[in-house]
């Protein structure tokens, strides 16, 4: 299967590198490795997670970030990669 991210996914993603990096010099690219490999997981364990506002959610296994996803025509989509620290309601708005 190919993987998408799409542009907002993106946004997310460089959002969480800007935090990160902030935070310590290097730890923003440590944060986009580990992200990056959570979604390279979905070639092998795409559709196995709970769905969430009709959105497959995978937990990143470092960062508490949540990565929204779905399958179409054998191509996974990347919706979001949200930090799970915010406000329940705004990851509901936004998917």
């Amino acid at each position: 299967m190919k993987i998408e991210i799409l542009d907002e996914a993106e946004k997310d993603i460089a959002i969480g590198i800007s935090f990160y990096e902030a935070q310590k010099d290097g730890l923003g690219k440590y944060f986009l490795d580990s992200i990056l490999s959570d979604i390279e997981s979905l070639h092998i364990y795409a559709g196995i997670h709970v769905v969430i506002s009709e959105y497959y959610r995978l937990l990143s296994k470092r960062f508490p970030f949540s990565i929204y996803y779905k399958i179409k025509d054998d191509v996974i989509y990347i919706y979001a990669v949200l930090d799970c620290r915010r406000d329940p309601n705004a990851t509901a708005k936004r998917l």
